[in-house]
């Protein structure tokens, strides 16, 4: 054998040995990703039962659960604004078994906090939006307005006395307000409360003008005429409410601040898993009768490929990243 034909069998015999583990790990891959699932899953819900996201979880996991012949465990982690659940999930083995279901929050955590356990962008991988719950601008009736377009106006003559409500710095409340004032150039004060059913009791006694609470808390008191209701926060109208307008159609152009849920594992979940994960909750997404149970609590069905939901986070964070910038807010 020549000097050429000895080099050239041993460079084969080298690729060989290199490509050998990694067909071996894509194989394994391929085959976990066939027998997914064959087990229980664990869906990490980083918030107390009875809240937003923890609807939306158990409404959409019945439906897996059914579709798949196999029990969704509900697992409510709350604690520290999501961070507490979302690091159990950051940490568990990466097989699919253990899904997270995030929200804005984490989202907003990345700026708030300096320190966090986990990375979001780096230690999950995206899987799918799944739903998005509208805010809602709502007043007390005393307030001498009926659009936004009023309030901006009232603001700007009163700068520094309208008083608004929140769950606590950093909420989806505060911020949605915060970003209300960047863009229409005015000033309020902010009273954070320790829970939003507080702040909305206090709303509804006339101790603070206003306040941005998600649209299923807020709608019974619109009803009862116990509150005014001006606009939604989403791009478009919410099919929950159609009759109110959105910021952006009475007055405040590109406003767009929803409360989202949406699914993520660890970064090291097999991507054929993640694939049918994302398939098979894209089919449930587009069930008439899963759509109509959570558009009764509020929330708009969404769905998305694990790549647009990626760049969904991102420029959330980004996003939030300079409402909290420009208003100075920090953690509680």
């Amino acid at each position: 054998m020549n000097i050429r034909s000895r080099r050239a069998l041993m460079l084969l015999f080298a690729s060989f040995v290199y490509a050998s583990p990694v067909l071996a790990q894509r194989e394994s891959q391929d085959a976990a990703a066939h027998a997914y699932p064959n087990r229980p899953l664990r869906w990490v819900v980083p918030y107390s039962p009875g809240g937003g996201a923890d609807t939306v979880a158990r409404i959409v996991g019945q439906k897996l659960a059914e579709s798949w012949s196999q029990q969704v465990v509900i697992d409510n982690r709350p604690g520290a604004a999501g961070i507490v659940g979302a690091d159990v999930a950051a940490k568990a083995k990466p097989d699919g078994y253990t899904i997270l279901m995030a929200a804005t929050p984490h989202a907003v955590n990345v700026s708030l906090y300096n320190r966090l356990p986990y990375d979001l962008t780096r230690d999950f991988a995206a899987v799918t939006l799944v739903a998005s719950f509208p805010n809602i601008l709502v007043m007390h009736p005393s307030v001498p307005v009926t659009s936004i377009k009023e309030l901006v106006a009232l603001a700007k003559s009163r700068p520094g006395q309208l008083y608004f409500a929140s769950n606590g710095n950093g909420t989806s409340p505060h911020l949605a307000m915060e970003l209300f004032k960047t863009m229409a150039g005015i000033r309020m004060v902010h009273v954070p409360y320790k829970a939003s059913s507080q702040a909305l009791t206090e709303l509804v006694a006339g101790q603070v003008s206003l306040m941005f609470p998600n649209l299923p808390s807020a709608l019974p008191h619109v009803k009862a005429r116990k509150l005014k209701a001006l606009a939604v926060t989403g791009i478009g109208r919410s099919p929950a409410a159609p009759d109110i307008p959105t910021m952006a159609e009475d007055g405040v152009p590109g406003y767009a601040a929803d409360t989202w849920n949406g699914i993520l594992v660890p970064v090291a979940t097999p991507r054929g898993v993640v694939a049918k994960l994302n398939s098979e909750l894209a089919k449930l997404l587009n069930m008439p009768d899963l759509k109509e149970r959570l558009l009764s609590v509020g929330a708009e069905t969404k769905g998305s490929t694990p790549e647009e939901f990626k760049a969904y986070i991102e420029s959330e964070i980004t996003k939030w990243a300079q409402v909290i910038k420009n208003a100075g807010i920090r953690a509680d």
